[in-house]
């Protein structure tokens, strides 16, 4: 007997409160967590006490981001107010970093040495690569408390217990009270290395958004017409701010996905990068990656489409792959990308991760390495248990997603 599907996250009694308390307000004209852009600026400079010229992408994206929400994502209240939060947050912490670098010019001239990206569609390997990789001090990732408060700037001597992190902490464990199955769809805690979304959510040019509500026409903007070599820089220089407290390692450990569509940017701005490509078939990541957007969607708007959801994924990723591999060809960088098949890091982490510093040329000390088998033993498959889905969950077929990834696929047959 087929398992029952698990993607829609299921509703505690508190979360159903607050939406049916912001409809009840909609009813008689009031809407408390109405998005606009103008506001929200206006907001964000005053509180920051912001005096200089505005980043003209920030305000760009958040403008593309607001107008697309407003008319296309169907965000119910609870989602309404998560995402008029996010975005007034991160609008404020940008000011206030530009602040801090136009105070201090010479954090922008600090050197940012052979970065690691670990890039490739979602549901690769990815996230637990990155979470073992992390265990390596010589490894600098950045943490998910510092890309949602980053300032003021982490220093040494407060580095695990801060003010920002304890805000975060305390936010997290309301969310998971609000939402306890989502858990077992994401792996979220307050102080394990982030992806790049949250540093590109700083500049309001990120896929961040998209997977918590339906906003087509910004994720059109977002890969058609936004700056992706801008969004770079301020990456770079929102490294150099978190490194100018002190808190340094050999080099960066990055991570997110989305790279796949900015091979050429990273490059741009960071020429000696290290690239770890992960690989999977796409009938397996296509369905897995709808799943994980679905789930989180859910909680988000009450008008979840799965089919639509599906379709939009497997249009996306392919987009985002045909990107990277023309990227790619026109790029003398081979040495500096190693491409590895998701099966063998299943079958092998420690081998994979030996591969890997081999490669690179890094050194693998026992006490590393130790680390990150204590961390495998305590974050065994599915620890926070199963969730479960299926390409007809989404209106999808392996021979369809099969003939999308066309290029994908004669790609992968040559590695």
């Amino acid at each position: 007997m087929k398992e029952k599907s698990s993607i829609i996250i299921e509703r505690t009694f508190a979360f159903n409160t607050i939406n049916k308390v912001g409809g009840a307000l909609k009813a008689i004209g009031l809407n408390p967590f109405s998005l606009n852009a103008d506001k929200i600026i206006a907001k964000s400079v005053k509180k920051a006490n912001f005096k200089g010229d505005l980043p003209p992408q920030l305000v760009e994206g958040l403008r593309q981001q607001v107008h697309s929400i407003n008319a296309e994502s169907t965000a119910n209240s609870f989602g309404e107010l998560a995402v008029k939060s996010m975005l007034e947050r991160s609008f404020y912490n940008r000011l206030k970093i530009e602040q801090v670098l136009a105070q201090n010019p010479s954090i922008e001239q600090q050197p940012i040495t052979r970065p690691v990206f670990i890039i490739g569609m979602p549901r690769t390997g990815t996230t637990i690569l990155h979470a073992m990789m992390h265990e390596d001090t010589a490894n600098r990732s950045p943490l998910s408390w510092e890309c949602l408060l980053p300032y003021p700037v982490p220093q040494p001597d407060t580095f695990k217990d801060n003010l920002q992190l304890k805000t975060v902490a305390k936010e997290f464990d309301q969310l998971f009270k609000l939402v306890p199955d989502l858990k077992k769809k994401h792996h979220m805690e307050v102080d394990s290395p982030q992806e790049c979304l949250g540093i590109n959510m700083l500049d309001l040019n990120s896929f961040q958004t998209s997977a918590q509500v339906y906003i087509p026409s910004y994720m059109d903007w977002f890969f058609n017409t936004s700056d992706q070599t801008e969004t770079m820089r301020f990456h770079k220089r929102f490294l150099q701010y978190l490194q100018s407290g002190g808190v340094k390692g050999d080099r960066w450990l990055l991570k997110s996905p989305v790279h796949l569509m900015r091979l050429k940017e990273i490059f741009d701005v960071y020429p000696d990068a290290c690239i770890i490509m992960t690989h999977r078939a796409p009938s397996k990541v296509v369905p897995s990656a709808s799943s994980l957007i679905a789930s989180v969607r859910s909680l988000y708007s009450d008008h979840e489409d799965l089919k639509r959801t599906g379709k939009e994924q497997a249009a996306l990723w392919s987009a985002y792959f045909n990107r990277f591999l023309e990227a790619r060809k026109g790029l003398d960088k081979e040495a500096q990308i190693l491409d590895l098949r998701f099966e063998d890091f299943v079958s092998d982490q420690v081998g994979t991760i030996q591969k890997i510093y081999s490669h690179f040329g890094w050194d693998l000390t026992e006490t590393a390495l130790g680390k990150m088998k204590n961390f495998l033993a305590q974050n065994p498959k599915d620890k926070h248990g199963v969730h479960t889905y299926s390409l007809e969950d989404f209106g999808l077929t392996e021979q369809g997603i099969n003939t999308q990834f066309d290029n994908y696929i004669q790609f992968l047959e040559k590695l």
